[in-house]
């Protein structure tokens, strides 16, 4: 279906720059008063401003109309244990504000978490008007459902069952959807990092754990039944088989393993290379299967840079065996993909809420340097 006039106007003064009807119905092949309709519906919405425009010649300028992106926010948060990340977006995608604090505990029970992460959120915040909060998008480590349900989670087993998309709801009075970390994470290196401009894309998370997201013909992922990508525990040997954590023997992080190995530690040079190859063994694995365009290779263990990605693509090579060029390249945005996942999730998944005329697509996010909340 031909998206409405209004929602054609709006994106593309939101896209574009403060037009006037006469630009408008020109670029967007409109007669005048089908866009002085669409600006009407847009300013009934508090979408639109009217601003002046610029004079040509004598008499007074045209009216022109501007995208009133400051009428709404819509925030994404990451939930882990070792950090909690919040951003909060106007509606045109700037960056208002975005912050991060230590992670939610595990061992707190789910109405605990939730509080953490209310608190977070409100701390965020603090300074706008929560009352323009218009939608909220979650990441967590997890398998989530299409409904927003979380089916399981080795990290946060509590939230099983938990309606964690209810009660943030019914906090703040705005749309809540969640979905798995990794899985935003790829969204969001295909909307704004290192995936941006390929339309098959394999995003592999390589921290603690190894996991996956898939964008293919343009689109996450998400298989039939909610586990596309997480194939930590079954690609790669070596890896707990329970809770798909990498197993080091020589040092307890692979932080510290690289650290030994620049040192010329045998047992950790040696160490290393073996995880590197079973990584590219388990990499070629699913390239040979779905074909992507490019690898984008994120998580903790890609700011090791090339370090990491030289040995890796010439492991993926001779394991793939055949002469493909295919491009591995480090995240664009490290340990920040997965919170603008969740925000453009919240974009995508509640445009109609977001906008109330209809669905505009997402916007460009332009991130803000974070500020850190008092612990």
């Amino acid at each position: 279906m031909q998206s409405s006039t209004a929602v054609r106007a709006a994106t593309w003064l939101r896209d574009t720059q403060p037009a006037g009807i006469t630009t408008l119905a020109r670029d967007l092949s409109l007669s005048r008063t089908s866009v002085e309709n669409a600006l009407a519906v847009l300013e009934g919405h508090d979408l639109v401003v009217g601003v002046p425009g610029r004079p040509h010649g004598a008499g007074r300028p045209a009216r022109h109309f501007a995208f009133h992106a400051a009428s709404g926010l819509v925030a994404g948060i990451d939930i882990g244990v070792h950090s909690l990340r919040v951003v909060v977006a106007d509606l045109a995608g700037t960056t208002m504000v975005a912050s991060t604090s230590e992670g939610v505990g595990p061992s707190l029970g789910p109405a605990e978490q939730l509080d953490v992460v209310i608190r977070q959120l409100r701390d965020t915040i603090a300074g706008l008007d929560p009352r323009q909060l218009r939608a909220i998008g979650i990441s967590l480590p997890g398998i989530v459902d299409g409904a927003g349900n979380v089916v399981a989670s080795v990290i946060f087993p509590t939230w099983v069952g938990f309606d964690l998309v209810g009660e943030l709801g019914d906090r703040f009075g705005c749309p809540v959807v969640i979905d798995n970390g990794v899985r935003l994470a790829t969204v969001a290196e295909h909307h704004m990092g290192s995936g941006r401009r390929f339309d098959d894309v394999l995003y592999l998370s390589v921290g603690a754990r190894v996991a996956a997201g898939l964008i293919l013909g343009g689109q996450p992922r998400r298989g039939a039944h909610n586990v596309a990508g997480d194939i930590g525990r079954v690609a790669f040997r070596g890896i707990n088989e329970r809770t798909g954590q990498i197993r080091w023997r020589c040092a307890n992080t692979a932080k510290k393993v690289f650290e030994l190995a620049r040192g010329h530690d045998a047992q950790a040079m040696r160490e290393l290379s073996e995880f590197i190859d079973e990584l590219g063994r388990g990499i070629a694995t699913v390239v040979m299967a779905i074909d992507p365009a490019v690898v984008v290779i994120g998580g903790g263990m890609s700011l090791a840079d090339e370090e990491l990605l030289d040995p890796l693509r010439e492991s993926m090579q001779r394991h793939i065996g055949l002469p493909l060029g295919l491009p591995v390249i480090a995240s664009r945005l490290g340990a920040e993909a997965a919170v603008h996942g969740a925000l453009i999730f919240a974009f995508t998944q509640c445009a109609g809420q977001i906008y109330k005329v209809g669905p505009l697509p997402p916007p460009t996010i332009t991130p803000m340097t974070e500020r850190r909340l008092p612990q």
